[in-house]
């Protein structure tokens, strides 16, 4: 009785697994600006207005990617949707993070490991990706 029910989860997995979502790299710019900008800065480089007043210094987000050129998908969107916290300001980052949750779907990392995570969280993510370099 366990193992069809087990087969069953499994495969509801794969399949939900499966469905990559497309990234709408517009919606993660306007994302990033609405929730993001105020403290990482409008050009993403951790000049931000409220970044004075944070414990510990907004990253500069347009470097994520390092010397070897790969970005850290998976370690950004734990850190955006809070699997990974940073304690930065009193509270863990991000201060938006229920916003993120919902619309549950999936991306993949450069490897092509899957990572369920919410489509704002996809979106955004494509558009950080993006600023790499600059």
């Amino acid at each position: 009785m366990i193992r069809p029910i087990l087969s069953a989860v499994s495969i509801g997995m794969l399949a939900m697994a499966s469905q990559v979502s497309a990234q709408d790299v517009e919606t993660g710019a306007e994302l990033f600006q609405h929730y993001c900008a105020t403290c990482h800065g409008i050009d993403a480089t951790g000049h931000g207005p409220m970044a004075g007043v944070l414990v510990i210094q907004p990253i500069d987000l347009t470097k994520l990617a390092g010397e070897d050129g790969v970005f850290p998908t998976a370690r950004v969107v734990a850190r955006i949707d809070g699997r990974d916290p940073l304690v930065s300001h009193g509270s863990p980052m991000p201060v938006y993070g229920p916003y993120f949750d919902g619309q549950d779907t999936s991306m993949k990392t450069h490897e092509g490991q899957p990572i369920l995570t919410s489509q704002p969280i996809v979106d955004l993510v494509a558009y950080l990706e993006t600023l790499q370099g600059n």
